[in-house]
């Protein structure tokens, strides 16, 4: 015998729509942890392309830390569009590329504005969060725009995992930004600043061979600074394409957030 309870839903999770300065709409899922908070607050893992990605962020977040001691239980927000698909294709062109893009537009800055003015306010007001440890995930454009925030923002976010950046497509703009953020960490060394920043590269061997080469050539750089308050590493997923690396990243880049 089947009986119908009710529609699936993730267990802690609340969702609500958020509307910015400028008038674009955002979906914004929440997740909460069924555990005792830390004494700092829970970590914080923001997700763009929530609508596709949220909840398998939240699975990997929960198995991870029911399953070792050593993963710690973290809030995840999802961010993501007022639709039922899987990606919103024109929402997220503009809000994760530049004016700096091949196509000469785009609302980056808006959108990174939204998220340290509006979107990380509130989720802090909700529960208690461990301000020290935010992360940024993104995969595609999204890991794009991670590496935007990262570039212009390196303080609002401690951990930055960005999977098959088109790092070509904004006409090498990210790239001539990449001293501003090394003469950024080199002045929080020097002074002692505890601004420890986290870069997670991840791209599928099956992948572009430019999108490949070009997040292996930023990842080189970035190595080469050697500094102690940054650390960057490079995950290149055997056999996987664009999307097949997805769910290897989002496992691995939670074991790098989480532990």
């Amino acid at each position: 015998m089947e009986k119908t309870i009710s529609a699936y839903t993730i267990p802690y999770t609340e969702q609500w729509e958020m509307e910015s300065e400028t008038g674009r709409l955002y979906r914004i899922s929440m997740f909460v942890p069924n555990a005792p908070i830390p004494e700092e607050g829970f970590p914080v893992m923001y997700v763009l392309d929530g609508n596709a990605i949220f909840s398998s962020v939240v699975e990997a977040a929960r198995l991870q830390s029911y399953a070792s001691e050593a993963a710690e239980p973290a809030v995840i927000v999802g961010i993501g569009y007022p639709t039922d698909e899987p990606y919103d294709y024109a929402a997220r062109s503009w809000d994760y590329t530049s004016a700096d893009s091949k196509k000469g537009a785009g609302g980056a800055d808006a959108f990174l504005y939204f998220l340290e003015r509006d979107l990380k306010p509130s989720v802090e007001s909700k529960t208690s969060i461990n301000i020290g440890k935010a992360g940024l995930f993104g995969h595609g454009l999204g890991g794009l725009f991670t590496l935007y925030a990262l570039l212009h923002k390196p303080e609002l976010f401690d951990t930055y995992i960005a999977g098959s950046p088109e790092i070509g497509r904004d006409n090498r703009h990210l790239v001539s930004l990449e001293e501003d953020l090394y003469n950024q960490l080199r002045e929080w060394e020097e002074v002692g600043n505890l601004q420890f920043k986290s870069l997670l590269l991840g791209v599928g061997a099956a992948e572009d061979a430019d999108v490949i080469e070009e997040v292996r050539q930023m990842h080189i750089r970035l190595f080469d600074w050697q500094l102690s308050n940054f650390e960057v590493d490079l995950r290149i997923f055997l056999e996987e394409g664009h999307i097949t690396m997805l769910h290897p990243l989002i496992s691995r880049g939670m074991a790098h957030f989480l532990q």
